[in-house]
């Protein structure tokens, strides 16, 4: 038996995702969504007769036979994509589409969906959405395909162009990709489905594409095993059944009475008490549309209400099971999983925090391919405790806390200040990397210019004939610096290394200055030597460089100029 793909749609905030759903299913969800944007992570289930019906003469044309069952679709936020769901060696996810608004392009959480995509090895498609705000389109009741053709030519033009564009982008960020009726090969190129949510067209072209991929490049995946698993994608408090969880189920039969476990600070085991599941094409976030039910099979979106609930962990896995043998296998499976995601390691590094196991695990991932270390990566809210363990760390760097997707507790914002930790919050993982990375430029490059600051710059000057303005206590005359950058409070020595004294201080115009560089004519003044007996009029001096000092300018190497570079070589 074969159960129905998973789908994901997934890409940047208002592309018009939950509006290409709402299209497909018939209803409006979109409307009850906050600002119309999607703040949860919703899924619907979408029956084959209905995929069948809204495809058509698709099917014929190209000769698609469809076996699935139908269709689940997973709503998400843009800036979560699907990180939130999960399970053990990879994403719940069959499949994902990968919307992408045809007058945008790629934005920041379209590379943010992809990364993810890339990261996790999920297969998918770009549904090119709102070809109906391309100049000049008439909009027909129709597929994408016999739309195009009654298009005018100028129009035609202009919607190549966009996809190419498209195309483009997809190519600079290591994709084949091609619109999906020129396809060759699907498992090399990535299929572009022209479509709109508000006038419904390609809507039919999307369906027949993800079937066809589901059913001839996925069968092996969809196979359904004996045991049901699923993933958490939300805890919520429920009017007359209490605290709930939202759950993905992807694989086996689940039963009204079963016992469960589910992941949590310790493995949550727990009997159901009841099985809600939404009617075909509803909502899993609609809660009036749901009906109790005695068994669900994989794959679907389903309400489970049980006791003890609320130690679970969004985005952790559930394991349904029969015996008190099974029990202590599933046991130990979830709390693995749960813990190959969250974990501390004893080095410097920074602290991760986020909402859910999934979008955690891709916080680490994509840290890791930064090389940022990691001290402790966990779901839930920063608190005091985090920061306390921060008070420790060596390097500043690693006195940082990364956030994605929750709070900062207030004791814990105060202890950030005293302690000096810097918290990173944000909704996209992209943005808190970025913005880390930045800081910590930042403040490298400002280590380095304090360390250039108070080390010995490499510098040879020129004493100037006829520029003696006093020749002793303290010597002051005319000099020019020949190369490297020459500071106040610097010792002088003479090219056969005889120690000249310190350089008390510059003048330039009548002006003190604190530092000259190469080209600059100033008057030094310099106690000990008198000018004719221990320097003469047109002698070289060369600044002395310690040991220490020496060690400083190799650090900072890359911040010398050409000329120090040469002096420090010589």
């Amino acid at each position: 038996m074969i159960r129905s793909p998973i789908i994901v749609v997934t890409g940047h905030v208002n592309h018009g995702k939950t509006i290409l759903l709402d299209k497909i299913r018939g209803s409006f969800v979109a409307k009850t969504e906050q600002g119309e944007l999607t703040q949860h992570v919703g899924a619907s289930y979408i029956p084959v007769e209905t995929v069948k019906k809204i495809c058509g003469g698709m099917l014929d044309r190209f000769h698609v036979e469809i076996t699935i069952p139908g269709l689940l679709l997973i709503d998400t936020p843009g800036h979560a994509a699907f990180i939130t769901i999960r399970k053990r060696g990879g994403a719940v996810s069959d499949l994902a589409i990968l919307v992408i608004d045809v007058t945008e392009g790629f934005q920041e959480q379209t590379d943010e969906s992809l990364a993810v995509l890339k990261s996790f090895k999920v297969p998918f498609v770009v549904a090119l959405t709102k070809i109906d705000k391309i100049p000049g389109w008439t909009p027909h009741d129709s597929s994408f395909l016999e739309s195009f053709e009654k298009q005018r030519d100028d129009v035609k033009d202009e919607v190549e162009k966009k996809l190419y564009q498209i195309v483009s982008q997809l190519s600079e960020r290591g994709f084949n990709s091609e619109r999906f009726d020129r396809i060759e090969n699907f498992q090399k190129q990535i299929a572009i489905v022209p479509c709109s949510g508000t006038t419904g067209e390609g809507v039919a072209d999307l369906l027949m594409v993800l079937a066809g991929l589901s059913q001839h490049f996925l069968k092996d995946k969809l196979e359904i095993s004996k045991t049901a698993r699923g993933t958490v994608l939300e805890l919520k408090d429920v009017k007359g059944f209490g605290m709930t969880i939202d759950v993905i189920l992807y694989d086996g039969s689940i039963h009204k009475g079963d016992h469960i476990i589910i992941g949590g600070k310790q493995p949550v085991v727990t009997k159901i008490k009841a099985l809600l599941r939404p009617q075909p094409l509803h909502e899993l976030r609609i809660e009036k549309e749901f009906e109790s039910v005695e068994e669900v099979v994989a794959a679907a979106g389903i309400k489970i209400a049980a006791p003890g609930l609320e130690n679970v962990i969004s985005g952790s896995p559930i394991v349904a099971v029969t015996s008190e043998k099974d029990m202590e296998k599933a046991k130990h499976e979830v709390q693995k999983e749960v813990e190959e995601v969250q974990f501390t390691r004893q080095t410097e590094g920074v602290i991760v925090k986020a909402d859910t196991l999934g979008s955690l695990e891709a916080m680490i991932k994509l840290l890791s391919e930064e090389n940022i270390p990691i001290r402790k990566a966990e779901v839930g809210h920063v608190a005091k405790q985090d920061i306390m363990e921060l008070q420790s760390a060596k390097e500043d760097l690693s006195k940082v806390v990364l956030a994605f997707n929750v709070k900062t507790l207030e004791d814990a914002k105060n202890l950030a200040k005293d302690f000096g930790v810097k918290i990173f919050e944000s909704g996209v993982i992209y943005r808190i990397i970025d913005e880390y990375k930045e800081w910590c430029l930042k403040r490298k490059e400002r280590e380095i210019q304090e360390k250039l600051e108070s080390a010995t710059r490499p510098c040879k000057i020129k004493f100037l004939p006829g520029f003696v303005f006093r020749q002793y206590d303290p010597a002051i005359f005319g000099v020019e610096v020949l190369q490297g950058v020459l500071k106040s409070g610097v010792n002088m020595e003479k090219e056969d290394g005889k120690n000249i004294g310190k350089i008390k201080e510059m003048q330039k115009e009548g002006k003190t200055v604190y530092e000259a560089k190469r080209g600059d004519k100033v008057a030094v003044s310099i106690d000990g030597p008198v000018v004719g007996r221990h320097i003469k009029e047109g002698d070289i001096l060369f600044s002395v460089i310690s040991e220490s000092d020496m060690k400083i300018l190799k650090e900072v190497w890359d911040m010398l100029g050409e000329d120090e570079k040469e002096l420090l070589s010589k």
